[in-house]
């Protein structure tokens, strides 16, 4: 059972992540894009350690942006000031985020650990967008409505069948950031 002292703690936890992701979402309309023009999309991914840290490897890797679909406020810190630096796009559903990387001419790549075209060997273009599910549940939209999106798979050698997200978004900003150099 939880004490009250607890629960009392916990709540004001919370309310501070609240406070926090207000002032660096606010501070945020101020971030400027990064070097170069591949976006990441996360579809739906858990408000907590990933998004963040995503944050943070994006503007590291010089991120132009970063769409976020239906994530609820996350604690800002993990990023270590990288939410306010790199442009966040946030959107009530997938549908909305789509068109308007289609309207922009990105190519759309979203991550499947059983594609045939593995990321090394796909000439990924200029302005590229990576499309990140949530880890446990996948994507949340229906592949077939959207057959513009190609598949694409990091070569895995173990027994586990998917990455951590924040370490497969690494991968794919680097391998992006290589092709380009």
């Amino acid at each position: 059972m939880v004490s009250r002292q607890e629960s009392k703690k916990r709540h004001q936890r919370h309310q501070n992540i609240l406070l926090r992701y207000k002032k660096e979402r606010y501070k945020n309309r101020l971030a400027t894009a990064g070097v170069h023009d591949f976006v990441l999309v996360l579809d739906h991914l858990k408000a907590g350690f990933n998004v963040p840290k995503i944050f943070r490897s994006a503007e590291s890797f010089g991120a132009h942006g970063i769409h976020l679909v239906n994530i609820a406020p996350f604690d800002p810190a993990p990023a270590k000031g990288a939410f306010r630096k790199v442009p966040a796009h946030f959107h009530d559903s997938f549908d909305d985020c789509y068109s308007l990387l289609q309207e922009q001419d990105y190519g759309l790549f979203m991550l499947d650990a059983h594609a045939e075209a593995q990321i090394y060997e796909t000439a990924l273009p200029v302005k590229s967008a990576f499309i990140m599910g949530n880890e446990g549940l996948g994507h949340s939209f229906d592949r077939s409505l959207y057959p513009q999106i190609q598949s694409l798979a990091i070569p895995q050698f173990g027994n586990t069948e998917s990455l951590n997200v924040s370490i497969a978004a690494s991968i794919v900003m680097y391998e992006y950031v290589r092709q380009q150099q």
